[in-house]
Formats: structure tokens, C-alpha cells, sequence
């Protein structure tokens, strides 16, 4: 199987994880369904990470607790992630999720730590933000009755609210966090360690999920209900596998656009699926978001 297939197959199942994703959070009524879906990606990632065990992967208690932080940084920002589902469009919140890479540029800008850069990276930081800034202008600023007329399709209505951006940019934020880090602590760290690490901490989390949800609060776990958290986790696992694989086997340059461009896909699903219908100014926005994810995809080398 070569980096293309692999890239493909990264891009299909990261852009289903946001898909299946929604459908296990979008339920507004149900406040317990971030730590659900923890749950379920956890104990999929445990799975996983018992698999590499068992394969060859070395792991021990030093390489978990110095990766830590960096794994605490990623499940904090996919908890608010699955949040935010309740409130947003996800046609609206995974453009704004993925446009975490320009964060990364900024933060190691300031940080000092960045290389020289080309003057098209420094396009695509620009469009990466303007981008997201103005899905916020216009999520915020957008008429109520023509929010309402073109949700009428979608089976779920949202009402204007800050948290409902608030979310989706608190998880840019974190996991540009994470990732810088990520580059930090993996100057010291074998890869395949790092990742049964970080898998076996969001087992934890999902364990401490479970716990609190089940144990505490005694929330059912209706198997119709969990069944698109499961499967979302599913895709969130081999995509990350499909990840690593294409960017090991194939040309960076061309293997990063291709997965970068997921959110894309994850808008085309939201809009044939779930019915979701932006105005024109949404898709502008998304569009030059997109293109800065691009332009950063082929310079990640």
C-alpha cells in the first residue's frame, strides 16, 4: 500500500470521525456526551495501544509521565471538541478546528523557535486566521431569520451564542498547544512510544469518564445512542494509524495537503447528511480557511 492510498485513507476516516462524532454529541439535551464519547475513543485507543504492546512497542512509566502534558493538551482540546458539537454546525466547527496548524506557526513565531519561513507560509498563516476570524464575524453577526430559514432543512437548530465559537477555538488553541510541545518532548521520545503513551492516558481519561458518568451520575449507555461515538472513535484511530503510516512511506509535501484537506470532506458530509446549509459568506470563509490549511499541508516537510 503506498503514502497515497494511506493519505486517502487518513483523510476518509479523520473526515468520518468528525461525522460520527456529531451525530454521538449533536444532542443537546445529553450534557454527559463529551465524557461518552471519551469513553469510547479511550477504550478503542487502549485497545490499540495493547496491540503495539503486544507487537513491540516499549513503553514504560518514565515515557507516559514525560508525555503527559502533551497528551493531557490533545484530549482536553477534543473534549471541548465534542462539546462544541452541540452548538455548532460541524460544516462551521471543524474549519475552525483544523486551522490549529496556523496557531502552531504563530506560537513558535513569537516563541522564537520557528525556522525561516517561505512567504507562502506566511500566506497561509494569514489566510488560516482571517478565515477563521471571519466565520466568527459572520456566525456572530448573521440575521436571526436567515439563520432560521437556512437551517430548515437540518433536523437541529442553532441560536447565536459565544460559547458555541468559543469551543471550537478553545480546541485550535489547546491542540496548537499540544503540538508544539509535541515537537518539544519528541526531541527525547521514540514516536510509537509517545503514541501508546498518549493512547493509554486517554484510556485513563476514558476510564475517569466512565466512573464519573456511569458510576456517579448513573447515566445510561443505550447501545442506539452510543453506537456513532464508537464508530467515530473507530475512524479517530486507524486514521491516526493511516496518519503515521503516510507521512513514514511517502513524500511529506505531497501526503500533508491531501490529509489536510479532511475538513473539506467533513463539510461535504455535514451538508449531504446532516442537511446543513450555510449562506455564502460561511463557504468564502471555509474556502480561505482551506486554502491556508493547504498551502501550510505542502510546506509541512
Amino acid at each position: 500500500m503506498t503514502w497515497f492510498w494511506f493519505a486517502i485513507v487518513a483523510l476518509l476516516c479523520w473526515s468520518g470521525s468528525d461525522f460520527f462524532s456529531k451525530l454521538g454529541c449533536r444532542d443537546g439535551k445529553d450534557k454527559y456526551s463529551q465524557f461518552k464519547m471519551v469513553m469510547a475513543v479511550g477504550l478503542v485507543m487502549g485497545i490499540h495501544a495493547l496491540y503495539e504492546i503486544i507487537n513491540g512497542v516499549e513503553i514504560s512509566w518514565q515515557v507516559i509521565w514525560a508525555y503527559l502534558p502533551v497528551s493531557l493538551l490533545y484530549i482536553g482540546s477534543m473534549a471541548l471538541g465534542y462539546v462544541g458539537l452541540r452548538y455548532i454546525e460541524l460544516s462551521i466547527s471543524s474549519p475552525i478546528c483544523n486551522a490549529s496548524g496556523a496557531m502552531v506557526a504563530i506560537i513558535a513565531i513569537l516563541t522564537g523557535t520557528s525556522d525561516v519561513m517561505q512567504w507562502p507560509q506566511y500566506l497561509a498563516i494569514a489566510l488560516a486566521c482571517a478565515g477563521v476570524i471571519g466565520l466568527g464575524f459572520i456566525e456572530a453577526f448573521e440575521d436571526t431569520e436567515l439563520r432560521a430559514k437556512r437551517q430548515e432543512a437540518s433536523n437541529y437548530k442553532y441560536a447565536k451564542s459565544w460559547l458555541a465559537l468559543a469551543l471550537p477555538i478553545a480546541y485550535c488553541l489547546l491542540d496548537a498547544a499540544g503540538t508544539f510541545a509535541d515537537d518539544i518532548v519528541l526531541e527525547t521520545l521514540n514516536e510509537d512510544s509517545a503514541n501508546v503513551a498518549y493512547e493509554l492516558t486517554f484510556f485513563a481519561a476514558g476510564v475517569l469518564c466512565f466512573v464519573y458518568t456511569v458510576l456517579i451520575k448513573k447515566q445510561p449507555l443505550i447501545a442506539k445512542v452510543e453506537r456513532p461515538k464508537y464508530i467515530g472513535a473507530i475512524f479517530e484511530t486507524v486514521g491516526q494509524f493511516a496518519y503515521v503510516m503516510a507521512l513514514a512511506t511517502g513524500n511529506v509535501a505531497l501526503a500533508a495537503p491531501i490529509i489536510s484537506s479532511y475538513c473539506m470532506v467533513s463539510v461535504l458530509w455535514s451538508r449531504l447528511f446532516l442537511k446543513e446549509k450555510l449562506s455564502w459568506m460561511h463557504y468564502a470563509a471555509i474556502l480561505v480557511t482551506f486554502a491556508g490549511i493547504v498551502i501550510m499541508g505542502v510546506y509541512d516537510m
